[in-house]
């Protein structure tokens, strides 16, 4: 739902629980896309290698590993230009989100499909 709205994202290939079985691939996968930027040059050798890992939001398997990830991780951002859309953290614990009113309402959706009341969302309108 979000993805269209992204044109950067990273996250920290970190949790504070084990990383379930079934993103080990992707937990590799990010470790992977750090070593090669680090071998492009785009990333310092100093860096930590699990943190701040860069995330080719047009790519699909980036974005899948993005999508596995975000929910278990201890920090993934994602970003449109400088404005922020979505940040998750704390290993599945915090999450928000920017949306238009069309996509509240998909989500909404969405969530009542999967028998998540709406009251679960905690909602901010944006000061004017």
């Amino acid at each position: 739902m979000l993805r269209s709205t992204l044109d950067t994202a990273h996250l920290d290939a970190y949790s504070d629980d084990a990383w379930p079985p079934a993103v080990l691939h992707s937990y590799e996968r990010a470790l992977s896309l750090a070593r090669q930027a680090v071998a492009d040059g785009a990333r310092s050798r100093r860096h930590d290698p699990g943190m701040g890992i860069d995330i080719d939001v047009r790519d699909d398997e980036q974005f899948a590993v993005l999508s596995d990830l975000a929910p278990c991780t201890i920090n993934a951002e994602g970003r449109r230009g400088d404005r922020p859309v979505f940040s998750t953290s704390d290993s599945g614990t915090s999450l928000w989100i920017t949306v238009t009113r069309e996509q509240e309402e998909e989500l909404l959706v969405r969530l009542n499909g999967l028998g998540i009341p709406s009251t679960a969302l905690a909602v901010r309108r944006r000061e004017r």
